[in-house]
Order: structure tokens, then C-alpha cells, then sequence
């Protein structure tokens, strides 16, 4: 029987079309639009084929230009902007119907060593001594609100443990800061370039929803437009994606029906693997 983190392998397994050319597929899980880090996560794919396997990619930017639609393939076109000595750039424009639904530059560098430090990661529970995905379920979903029962019933390549559920089963207005412990819901190849295809995809995942928080609603909430509108990614040092990660979030500000977020990932040692910074679409719809 295959497993969620095999279909999610397969979705990231672009068909080459041509030079530079490169074809995805969603799942049809019945998503109305795209999940943004899919098509973060296969641009990525797009571009480090183009790139020599020892350079990695060290950051990415990126912006929602569409809705994907997930019932039709998605054409990725690889712009090789540069190739330098130590760095290389690329541009990668996703198109659906004729029209560019995202696009994003990305660059690689090859393996240096140099100056270090880092910011202390937070003080949290650990992964083993919070509820798991199946207690969750359990416990919580036949009393959780039907938009969160449908998200946490799926099974899903991603296992998410969040340090604090209040957010999930409360209405009350909290500090807009969380922190998630996650990691691929089984194991994936060694391919350092895998994982970090795989962690793209997973950054998409709570980020936005931290600025609602301090208006003690949800991404869930049907009076909302929610969307993700530009999405940055740094990564830092090595790291497994099928091994915990603490996903330390929190949100600066909101206003002109935006929120901006940032996030910081860290290993079980401690390491700051990854930072990731957001803003998104917030916007209560009209009432009709």
C-alpha cells in the first residue's frame, strides 16, 4: 500500500517535456486550488535539475501570482540566469491555462566553510511527549469543528505536532506565536535535494494561519479569503526532513488585509537548519 510520503515523492518526480521544460500533477484529493507548497516545492525540483548535484540550494523567493488548479498539469519553465564560480541563480515560472500562476528565483551555492552563529532555539516539549497524529484524532476530532476535523482526517505526508492545540479548539484571542514540531511522515531517500524539496513543501504548512491568532480565528474560518501571497525560504545547514524539525513561528504584524509571518527551523540538536518568512492574503469576505 503506498504511503502519503510516496505520493508526495511521486508529485515532486517532474516529467522532463524538454530543456529547461518540466511537467507536474496534484493530487486529486478534492481541493478546490493548489497547495502553495507543492508548487513550491516542485519549482524547486525544476530548478535543481538544471543545477550540478553539488551545489544546494541556499534560498528561495517566491510569489502567488494564480489559484492553481489541480484537475490540470503544471508546466515549469527554467530560466538559467547565471552560473557563476561559487553561486547559481535560477528563475522558475509555473504556468496553468496560459497564464503564469507563480513564479520564483532561487539560488545555489556550493559547499563552503566560514563564519558561524545562530539564534538559541526555544525551549519546548519534545515531539515524543506531545499527541501524536492518531491520539489527536482520538481524542479531539469528533468535538473539533468540521473544517478542522476534514484537515487533521487526511492522511497526509507531513506529520504535524503542534506544542500548544489551544488555537485548534478555542475561539480566544492568543500571543500570534506557535510552535510545530514536523517532519515527513516516513522515510525518505538520502538525496540531500529531496529533503529540501520536501522541507519547501511542509514551510507552507501553519505559517499563515499564526497571524490569526491575535483575532482569535483560524485559516478555517469561512469569513475569511485566506491565501498565501509571497513566500521566502533561507537554508542554512544540513538536515533530514524525515527527522524532527521545531517550526518556530510567529507573526509581526497584520494590516491592509495582510499578514506577515516568520518561521525558524531547527533540529533536534538545536541547529537552525532553515528560516522562512511570509505574507499572505487576510481578508474577511463581503457580506452578501
Amino acid at each position: 500500500m503506498r504511503s502519503a510520503v510516496d505520493d508526495l515523492l511521486s508529485i515532486l518526480d517532474l516529467e522532463p517535456l524538454e530543456h529547461n521544460l518540466f511537467r507536474g500533477m496534484s493530487p486529486q484529493v478534492g481541493w478546490q486550488r493548489v497547495f502553495g507548497g507543492q508548487v513550491i516545492g516542485q519549482s524547486l525540483v525544476a530548478a535543481s535539475r538544471t543545477v550540478p548535484e553539488e551545489r544546494g540550494v541556499h534560498s528561495l523567493h517566491a510569489y502567488f501570482l494564480r489559484p492553481g488548479d489541480p484537475s490540470v498539469p503544471i508546466i515549469y519553465e527554467v530560466d538559467r540566469i547565471r552560473d557563476g564560480g561559487s553561486f547559481t541563480t535560477r528563475r522558475v515560472v509555473a504556468i496553468q491555462h496560459g497564464h503564469a500562476i507563480f513564479s520564483m528565483s532561487a539560488s545555489f551555492q556550493k559547499h563552503e566553510e566560514g563564519l558561524e552563529h545562530q539564534m538559541t532555539m526555544p525551549e519546548v516539549t519534545a515531539p515524543e511527549e506531545l499527541p501524536s497524529e492518531a491520539e489527536l484524532k482520538e481524542k479531539f476530532l469528533a468535538h473539533a469543528p468540521e473544517p478542522v476535523r476534514r484537515y487533521w482526517e487526511r492522511d497526509r505526508p507531513i506529520e504535524l505536532r503542534p506544542v500548544d492545540l489551544t488555537h485548534y479548539f478555542s475561539r480566544k484571542k492568543l500571543t500570534p506565536a506557535q510552535d510545530v514540531w514536523v517532519r515527513a511522515s516516513a522515510s525518505l531517500p538520502d538525496d540531500p535535494r529531496i529533503h529540501s524539496c520536501v522541507l519547501a513543501y511542509a514551510s507552507d504548512m501553519t505559517l499563515l494561519d499564526t497571524a490569526l491568532f491575535a483575532h482569535g480565528t483560524s485559516v478555517f474560518d469561512p469569513r475569511l479569503q485566506v491565501a498565501s501571497l509571497d513566500h521566502a525560504m533561507w537554508f542554512h545547514r544540513p538536515f533530514r526532513a524525515d527527522e524532527w524539525l521545531l517550526y518556530s513561528e510567529d507573526s509581526p504584524s497584520a494590516s491592509g488585509g495582510r499578514g506577515f509571518t516568520r518561521g525558524a527551523l531547527y533540529d533536534r540538536a538545536g541547529h537552525l537548519v532553515a528560516s522562512v518568512a511570509q505574507e499572505g492574503l487576510i481578508r474577511m469576505r463581503k457580506q452578501s
